[in-house]
């Protein structure tokens, strides 16, 4: 059945080399670490030429998404301070699903301002880099220093390949995938690993855009001599290709890798990462009488913690920064969208879900009543978002 399914054992093995997991383990460490990966490009690439490099525009995002996190966690806690087991699940309704949030972000169109999605974007994205620091801080378990050593070992040899000016993806891949292992073995969580590699990943270009231009110019001016003519001669067929090449090669100059390793990860990821993390770990088991689970302390924890912790910390968090004058609003985000926006931010779904599988991975019906409840408050959470959003002019 379907929880059997991904309880099957999957191995890799070279020589007397062997690795066996469930199929869900392998999903949640190696799929989502591929996932963090991408989170740790976007957020790098954010602190470089995004909205996190000035610190004032910044600011409002950055109060928001701390403002999110901590109300959630209250809330929950609040819920099950006298629950010791049901304690784990502080974090849960701290995280925020990028993907959904955003999806339902761009189904409203131009009703919604681009400082709203930007908005939005910065602080899911704050809240993955403090998801991130929960993970590897809260929910590692023992630590096994070989394997920190060979994790360690494999970022500074990263760190040198980014020294050296080496621009080629799969050089880190490779080293990447060893830095994950290491992670893997070590007790603290492998995810972690894809964040680590995305802090070495070059994200300077070799050639600046003037230079690009003006080199590209010169190439597609070639190219106009040869097909000038209806059809290409033989003789002029090899020039040709060799000039396409040329091209092509100078564009990889002016995209720094980052960039390129981004653009490329992103469909894997929202097409089938995300998907199969949902498929495997979003089933719940919906009992005949829900009355009681969702009267349960953790499942109240994480429904009232992003149906109402998650708007209450965004508009207080945005308040706080700007009442103290270290940020402003834009003339585009009044109060009702931050709020509207802060409901949005409460779709917790895989982010949550993955916590919660990380929290109560011993405690199977816990998880399952967790899960019910992620449903339950982000749908809410989703739907109230969009209303709003919706009726604000």
């Amino acid at each position: 059945n379907y929880f059997k399914l991904w309880k099957t054992k999957f191995s890799l093995s070279f020589g007397t080399f062997s690795l066996s997991k469930p199929i869900d383990l392998w999903i949640n460490d190696l799929l989502m670490a591929i996932f963090f990966l991408l989170v740790g490009l976007e957020v790098k690439r954010e602190l470089l030429v995004g909205e996190l490099r000035n610190a004032k525009k910044a600011m409002l995002p950055i109060g928001a998404a701390v403002g999110g996190v901590v109300l959630p966690a209250v809330f929950y806690v609040a819920f099950n301070f006298n629950n010791p087991e049901g304690i784990r699940g502080w974090a849960i309704p701290a995280a925020t699903d990028i993907a959904f949030a955003l999806g339902i972000l761009y189904l409203l169109g131009n009703k919604v301002p681009i400082a709203a999605r930007v908005f939005l974007a910065t602080l899911a994205i704050i809240d993955d880099i403090v998801a991130i620091l929960i993970i590897a801080i809260f929910y590692t378990g023992g630590v096994d220093f070989n394997y920190i050593a060979l994790a360690v070992a494999m970022f500074l040899i990263l760190l040198a390949m980014n020294k050296l000016h080496i621009r080629r993806i799969m050089p880190y891949m490779v080293v990447g995938t060893v830095l994950w292992y290491g992670f893997f073995g070590s007790g603290i969580h492998a995810t972690i690993a894809g964040v680590f590699l995305a802090i070495t990943i070059p994200a300077t270009t070799k050639i600046d855009h003037i230079e690009f231009v003006g080199k590209s110019e010169m190439l597609v001016n070639d190219l106009k001599q040869v097909v000038s003519d209806e059809e290409i001669s033989a003789n002029e067929l090899s020039h040709y290709l060799n000039t396409i090449a040329s091209l092509e090669h100078i564009c990889q100059e002016a995209e720094a890798p980052l960039q390129r390793l981004e653009h490329a990860l992103a469909p894997w990821v929202a097409f089938i990462v995300m998907p199969v993390f949902a498929l495997a770990n979003a089933g719940v088991i919906i009992p005949k009488d829900v009355i009681t689970p969702i009267l349960d302390p953790v499942s109240l924890g994480i429904i009232f913690g992003l149906l109402l912790g998650k708007p209450i910390g965004v508009l207080a968090g945005s308040f706080l920064v700007t009442k103290l004058q270290i940020a402003q609003i834009p003339s585009e985000l009044f109060w009702n969208r931050i709020l509207g926006l802060g409901f949005l931010a409460g779709i917790g779904f895989t982010m949550s879900t993955f916590i919660a599988a990380l929290a109560f991975e011993f405690d199977p019906v816990t998880l399952e009543i967790s899960k019910l409840a992620i449903l339950v408050g982000s749908f809410l959470a989703g739907g109230i978002g969009y209303f709003l959003l919706s009726r604000t002019q």
